[in-house]
């Protein structure tokens, strides 16, 4: 059982740590010598100089998405921890589950979002590729849709 929870928080963290890095490494999308993520966009060379986002209301949704996903998942590993502690044996930790996946959905609707939209900001090219943080977003949905579903099946024994 100790195996167990140990190997639900390993993964409850992983998917933490790809939520943070895709939410604030600037390689949502990548250009030659231009990148762009959620918050900025810089181009590369001697000297580097970022210029802020778009105004997008699409660009916006995805910023507030993958901060909900964050927000989500940090709420549901404080809540497994509580009802660790506080729930009786053979009780299932359903409140955990659901903020894990409502994480995972939020995290799969901005990468959506995301992928559907980025035209609109920048124009599609030859050059133009996904960054690897965009990629460890959809990463990070499977993982955290996974993780909560093994919350809420998993049951609580002494």
């Amino acid at each position: 059982m100790l195996l167990l929870l140990l190997g639900i928080i390993v993964l409850h963290v992983t998917v933490l740590v790809l939520l943070f890095v895709s939410t604030i490494v600037s390689q949502w999308l990548v250009n030659g010598g231009h990148t762009a993520d959620l918050w900025q966009n810089c181009p590369s060379g001697s000297v580097f100089h970022c210029l802020t986002s778009s105004t997008n209301e699409w660009l916006q949704s995805v910023q507030a998405m993958m901060i909900l996903s964050i927000i989500f998942s940090v709420l549901s590993l404080f809540l497994f921890f509580c009802q660790l502690f506080t729930l009786t044996k053979g009780g299932r930790f359903y409140v955990t589950g659901i903020f894990q996946i409502l994480a995972g959905l939020c995290v799969m609707s901005g990468a959506a979002i995301f992928t559907v939209r980025h035209t609109d900001w920048h124009q599609a090219s030859e050059n133009t590729s996904y960054g690897f943080a965009y990629i460890l977003a959809w990463l990070a949905f499977p993982l955290a849709l996974a993780s909560g579903i093994v919350y809420v099946i998993l049951r609580k024994r002494e």
